[in-house]
């Protein structure tokens, strides 16, 4: 019954959307929300005082909880930063859009500079859908989609862009390898490290405050124009090199990250503060996530936490692909909610567009849920969650149940070296540094009981029998329906790195690119 009124309800929510798409606001059909999407750069789930994080620094994120609803099962769609943006943005699979690589089995790769590839023609994504439902649309800090002119954000349906297409690392010579640029809009308007300097000895930049004056001047003139609006916020700062600006530096019990986490605390506080003094909370959605699990391999004191969650970014264990989640929409999304409904970055595209009154493509598939029935009338779908690690499906999590078909942090190799996903973390048979493979006889692990993935259950008992019946069908059935996308991630080339970015002649900035030699990337883990 429950059920059945929240599909109802979604179901009016659809129809005022259409009829006041199709200009009936006059009416008094109310104009679609505006859409806020806040997606943090390798932000663990333990990052948050709301989740645990005993020095309790994040007090408008916790009171964004409080206000709003928390989601303790969310997950992102890889375990890496491009191949989840991707999801995001697609609503599908990396393995479905195409951000993945083949040159090895269960490779993670993203887009640095030397990579040819980037978001296809074919995929559509949010913004683009959007503009049917008259959204405007802006995306402020790191794309991460492709570099090249043919994936310009700007040519994927957004109308505005401050930010850069690459992780802000450097400094460059400008002669091996160029400094990132930082572009608005259609052009670049500096580099990073040059007229955007990050200071890697003290962790000083401004970079966070000039992304909220971003963010806070586009809300501002979309109100004013009764526009609305996308705005995807996708800041970097909690990502090594890690920075915060002046007046954050050296203020949290957590060192130089937690310096960056309390610079974002209060930037996400001053964006919702002028969404209230603009009277347009009612009329506005809100979704706090990061786009996978803290960077273990930086931490303490360029990564994050992932509370008491296994391992970190690049693995499927939980705490590379269980992410921190808030939704804030008040007078629709009733005050401190938890909802234990599976959800993942790739339901933001389905449940915007569902916010818009707009249907989903119908020509392709998505991955994503809608999850206004769970936010809007506490409905709980039953869906799993997959773990991709490039083209290979290392777990599917449904329930309270994960099974591992395949187990890998990282090569002996890389591990001797000191390249550790997973410090002070070692589960024997768990945390392999060998390609394991368990297709026949799965590793599964209670998430409720263990979060931790430390003690897989019994191969003989009942309870394991049981959730391997109910997990092998789901399984089989994406496996045969899967239509691999094409991989972009493959191919790189020291010649399409940013030498001469749009605009770079306007600021004496091109720089000259070496011969093109095309070759296969090399993704060590």
């Amino acid at each position: 019954m429950v059920a059945m009124e929240a599909v109802a309800a979604v179901m009016r929510w659809r129809l005022l959307l259409v009829l006041s798409a199709a200009g009936l606001g006059a009416l008094g059909v109310p104009q679609p929300p505006n859409i806020l999407l806040l997606l943090m750069d390798d932000m663990g789930w333990g990052d948050l005082g709301v989740y645990g994080e005993p020095s309790r620094e994040t007090p408008n994120l916790d009171r964004m909880a409080a206000e709003g609803m928390l989601f303790p099962n969310f997950y992102t769609a890889n375990p890496l930063c491009s191949p989840s943006r991707a999801a995001l943005l697609t609503g599908r699979l990396p393995i479905r859009n195409g951000f993945y690589t083949t040159n090895g089995q269960a490779r993670n790769a993203y887009t640095p500079q030397e990579v040819v590839g980037g978001i296809p023609d074919t995929e559509l994504l949010l913004p683009e859908l959007l503009k049917k439902a008259g959204y405007v649309s802006k995306i402020v800090g790191k794309w991460h989609l492709g570099h090249r002119p043919q994936f310009h954000p700007l040519r994927h349906g957004f109308d505005e862009w401050f930010g850069s297409p690459n992780c802000h690392f450097g400094p460059y010579d400008n002669r091996a390898r160029p400094n990132i640029p930082v572009y608005r809009d259609w052009e670049m308007v500096g580099r990073f490290y040059e007229e955007f300097p990050i200071d890697l000895k003290t962790g000083e930049a401004n970079l966070t405050q000039i992304y909220l004056q971003e963010a806070l001047d586009f809300i501002k003139r979309q109100q004013a124009a009764q526009r609305p609006f996308f705005l995807y916020w996708a800041i970097d700062a909690t990502h090594a090199p890690v920075y915060a600006s002046k007046p954050f530096l050296g203020t949290s019990q957590r060192g130089r990250y937690g310096d960056a986490v309390r610079e974002i605390d209060d930037s996400v506080g001053k964006i919702l503060s002028l969404l209230q003094d603009l009277k347009i909370t009612k009329d506005t959605f809100v979704f706090f996530t990061s786009d996978n699990g803290a960077a273990l391999i930086s931490a303490p004191k360029q990564g994050g936490s992932n509370g008491p969650f296994l391992c970190g970014k690049q693995t499927t264990f939980e705490g590379g692909m269980r992410e921190p989640a808030i939704v804030w929409w008040p007078g629709h999304i009733a005050a401190g909610q938890v909802s234990h409904q599976l959800g993942n970055v790739m339901d933001l595209f389905t449940t915007s567009l569902s916010l818009a009154g707009l249907e989903l493509p119908s020509d392709r598939m998505i991955d994503g849920l809608d999850l206004l029935p769970s936010m809007l009338q506490g409905q709980l779908v039953d869906r799993p969650i997959f773990y991709y690690r490039g083209n290979t499906l290392m777990a599917v999590t449904l329930g309270q149940y994960k099974a591992h078909f395949w187990t890998w942090t990282n090569s002996w190799e890389e591990f001797r070296q000191g390249i550790d996903f997973c410090p002070g973390q070692n589960v024997s048979g768990v945390t392999t540094h060998t390609q394991e493979e368990h297709t026949k006889l799965p590793l599964v692990f209670h998430l409720g009981r263990d979060p931790g993935e430390r003690y897989p259950l019994s191969f003989a008992s009942i309870e394991y029998l049981d959730v391997l019946r109910r997990i092998t069908p789901v399984v089989q059935q994406h496996q045969e329906a899967l239509v691999p996308g094409q991989p972009q991630l493959n191919v790189c080339n020291q010649a399409v790195m940013n030498w001469t970015p749009p605009g770079c002649e306007k600021l004496g900035k091109c720089l000259t690119p070496p011969e093109s030699v095309p070759e296969k990337c090399s993704w060590p883990h």
